[in-house]
């Protein structure tokens, strides 16, 4: 599987996001960091139903800077490859963004630790959400990530 990350702004390449690949019980199968042309490859066994995280990492000095993204149910091949632009952070997110950004966020809160709990509490509340729903999902993320923090 391969593909490009991107500014959903002004289409430019995004080094440093981590793409993560999970089967359907959430098992990582493989990641890889996009290089500085945002081209990443992941070994996926071709024909296997995958979701994909674009993501950063608590790590990194873009762990602040980037909303995270999901893609469900992908069929992985090497003929397609799968690109996705991100949101920088701050940055208004229109209801089918803000759907992508929570998405992510909650198959996060179900794989990731402390560390990315820190980062998920500065990402998580300057996500801009045009519809009281998504907002009460927002808010049960952050305090989800919070708890984590705290404990």
């Amino acid at each position: 599987m391969y593909g490009h990350v991107r500014t959903i702004t002004r289409d430019e390449p995004i080094s440093m996001i981590k793409v993560s690949v999970n089967r359907a019980d959430l098992t990582l199968i493989d990641h890889a960091y996009t290089n500085d042309d945002g081209s990443y490859s992941v070994g996926v066994p071709a024909g296997e139903t995958v979701t994909v995280r674009f993501d950063t990492h608590h790590s990194l000095n873009n762990a602040d800077s980037w909303q995270p993204s999901l893609v469900t149910e992908v069929i992985a091949d090497d003929a397609v490859p799968l690109d996705r632009h991100l949101v920088r952070v701050g940055q208004f997110a229109d209801t089918a963004r803000g759907i992508d950004i929570l998405a992510a966020g909650l198959l996060a809160s179900a794989v990731e630790g402390p560390e990315y709990a820190a980062h998920a509490t500065t990402r998580l509340p300057r996500i801009k959400q045009d519809t009281l729903f998504l907002q009460h999902i927002q808010a049960a993320l952050l305090e989800h990530f919070t708890e984590q923090t705290d404990a």
